[in-house]
């Protein structure tokens, strides 16, 4: 590793910790850390503890300490769910709420004074080069495993996938309409599952079922909306093939629906081939194939 670069990431950490008080224990002005302030954002309109966790990749009893704290501090609620008693899940209390309120108006008035000094021309590079570095950021932070197929991230992330299917597709999106896929096409040797994640929290899958012939079916490649435009689409089709190709794959076949532009045009960049229909799958508009093979950069390699 270039140990000038290592310097680079190292000082810019810290102008950004000192840039935004990440250090003051009265953040934006308030009675509380970044840290509580951070889980007070979080929580929204309600949300169960666990989720917060994995979102944050934050240790479960450090978010045990900050839910206490703001409890005490009569900003949030926790409730215990009467079926699993094992799920919790935290609300804003009204008071929490206008907390809320007043972080993100000081949280604009923050960035509005980091802007302030600059003139126009400086404005836009700074929010540009922000905005790389937010991208890069998010990759560097991804990191896409195989995982049980029972996990249940896995079934959150299916279950978001179908939902937006359902939402983008001309007359919306029936999964028993679709052609099957059971949890058991997708343990090994038939199957597998990869799931992309950003600490603990899952914001993205892809599936891979095994056929006869070497080929490797390609299922519900999917990335959350909010980390769209970073590359993790076309990054998950890539560790997808390379896991098909490792197992003694040597096609890659999938189709999608032409209401997915993105999607299609992610798979002819990358170098899919529109074929005649290979399946019967009731939403397809479009089949594709790859022949597997490396002669680009290696999966994970932008």
């Amino acid at each position: 590793m270039d140990q000038a670069q290592v310097g680079r990431v190292r000082s810019f950490n810290r102008s950004v910790g000192e840039a935004i008080g990440a250090l003051d224990d009265h953040f934006l002005g308030r009675d509380r850390p970044m840290g509580e302030a951070r889980l007070l954002w979080q929580v929204g309109d309600g949300a169960e503890v666990r989720d917060i966790r994995h979102r944050l990749g934050l240790d479960p009893g450090y978010v045990s300490r900050l839910v206490r704290s703001l409890q005490r501090q009569g900003l949030v609620q926790l409730t215990v769910d009467s079926g699993d008693r094992r799920v919790r899940r935290i609300q804003p209390t009204e008071a929490g709420r206008a907390e809320r309120a007043e972080l993100d108006r000081r949280s604009d008035e923050l960035a509005e004074a980091l802007l302030d000094p600059l003139d126009a021309d400086e404005r836009t590079r700074l929010v540009a080069a922000m905005s790389e570095v937010e991208r890069l950021m998010i990759r560097s932070r991804t990191t896409i495993r195989p995982v049980a197929a029972n996990d249940p991230q896995v079934r959150r992330c299916f279950d978001r996938y179908a939902a937006e299917l359902h939402q983008r597709f001309d007359g919306g999106f029936d999964i028993a309409r679709s052609n099957p896929m059971d949890i058991v096409d997708l343990v090994p040797p038939r199957g597998m599952v990869l799931l992309a994640r950003i600490g603990g929290d899952a914001v993205g899958c892809g599936a891979l079922m095994f056929q006869p012939g070497d080929i490797a079916e390609v299922r519900r490649v999917w990335i959350a909306p909010r980390v769209r435009g970073m590359g993790l689409g076309r990054r998950m089709l890539r560790e997808l093939e390379q896991h098909a190709h490792d197992r003694g794959a040597r096609v890659a076949r999938l189709e999608t629906n032409r209401s997915l532009v993105e999607a299609v045009s992610m798979y002819r960049d990358a170098g899919y081939q529109e074929v005649p229909a290979f399946n019967h799958e009731p939403y397809a508009d479009h089949w594709f194939e790859k022949r597997l093979g490396w002669a680009g950069p290696p999966p994970g390699v932008p």
